[in-house]
């Protein structure tokens, strides 16, 4: 008898200590989770599962992944028009292991395009008819690979320009603006339960979201199933302002769609401007503007960083009637694409984890209040 009372005490004290370790420390989805989802896009090696960091980060903090740049079809399509979906279904399984939302981005895009995709043997356009088969085979081909394992999909991406115009793609020249709904015809037909999303950025210009407000209404008049807006947030510290983005949310709230933050990063460096015939010491001296935080980000910069942010996540906490996900572009400030964009090799801190992997004050502020938690 005193045997099995010491081993249920013992029991009951290794279960106490593996409770007080296995502690879960609360992360944005937690703080943020009854409002909307809070995701992240990965790139190949975090996918992998090679960047252990980033996964720790991503189990910790997100409920929704999208691909940065595997599932376009200019990474799935090779030159001899066959599939290698190696990369994409790594993307995939690692959504699926780790119980998170997997947003398929993305079907139709004029960029990251296979150079035969829309094209003859001899280099000339395409017939309508035959770019109409393409657009399909390729839409039921993917979509349908990950049938009830992608529940969303960015159908169709920056087809608009900022002054309401289309942009002059190669789907453009030999569809017209018919491309946009025959997309998303295929995309419904090859998985009637995933939701379906139009993706753009810069939509704060007036001219652009009233083109996108009159594709939304066009597509629901056919019968053609559109469930929200993509509104890429590649922002900046002097624009656009919280009243514009407010104005693009009420458009599309407004006609009957749901609207995403696709990808939220927030550039901390001064805008670029052109120049030209300049020498070597007006280009280094260039340089040194547009690149000023090579060690650092200046303590009064990052404040102001900061707080912008924490006022655009207040703008989209306001709206979670409307917004379903906001999607971070990227995981910290080193895996960046605003590194290399729009000037090559600058030094850019856009994202809410630095490139130690640490989180910057607006992540611990949004837990702590939105938890009860102090951090």
């Amino acid at each position: 008898m005193r045997i099995k009372v010491l081993l249920a005490l013992l029991t009951a004290a290794l279960m106490a200590c593996g409770n007080g370790e296995t502690k879960k420390e609360p992360g944005l989805k937690d703080a943020l989770g009854d409002k909307f989802e809070i995701g992240v896009a990965l790139n190949t090696r975090q996918s992998s599962g090679r960047d252990t960091l980033a996964t720790q980060i991503v189990q910790q903090h997100f409920n929704a992944i999208v691909a940065e740049n595997c599932m376009k079809s200019g990474e799935l399509l090779k030159d001899d028009k066959t599939y290698d979906f190696t990369q994409a279904d790594e993307f995939v399984q690692f959504g699926v292991d780790n119980n998170l939302n997997i947003v398929g981005h993305t079907l139709i895009w004029h960029s990251q395009l296979p150079r035969w995709f829309c094209v003859d043997d001899n280099g000339e356009n395409v017939s309508p008819d035959e770019l109409k088969e393409r657009m399909r085979n390729h839409i039921h081909t993917v979509v349908g690979r990950y049938k009830g394992k992608i529940k969303g999909w960015d159908v169709v991406n920056e087809a608009i320009l900022e002054d309401g115009s289309y942009r002059n793609s190669q789907f453009y020249q030999i569809l017209g603006e018919e491309f946009i709904p025959l997309a998303f015809e295929y995309a419904q037909e090859a998985d009637p339960d995933a939701q379906l999303y139009y993706n753009d950025y810069n939509e704060w210009y007036p001219g652009k979201r009233e083109t996108v407000v009159r594709l939304i209404n066009t597509l629901k008049e056919r019968g053609i199933r559109i469930d929200g807006i993509g509104m890429q947030g590649h922002i900046g510290l002097n624009g656009p302002s919280l009243e514009e983005y407010q104005a693009t949310i009420d458009d599309y709230a407004n006609a009957g769609v749901k609207v995403l933050v696709t990808e939220l990063d927030m550039s901390a460096l001064p805008e670029p401007r052109r120049i030209g015939g300049a020498n070597l010491t007006d280009t280094e001296s260039y340089r040194q503007e547009i690149d000023p935080y090579t060690d650092g980000l200046p303590e009064e910069v990052a404040l102001e960083w900061n707080n912008r942010m924490r006022d655009f996540f207040n703008l989209f906490i306001e709206n979670s009637d409307h917004i379903i996900r906001v999607t971070m572009w990227g995981v910290s400030d080193g895996d960046s694409w605003k590194n290399g964009f729009p000037v090559r090799g600058r030094t850019d801190y856009p994202l809410l984890f630095d490139r130690d992997h640490n989180p910057k004050p607006v992540v611990t502020q949004l837990i702590s209040e939105y938890t009860g938690q102090d951090k």
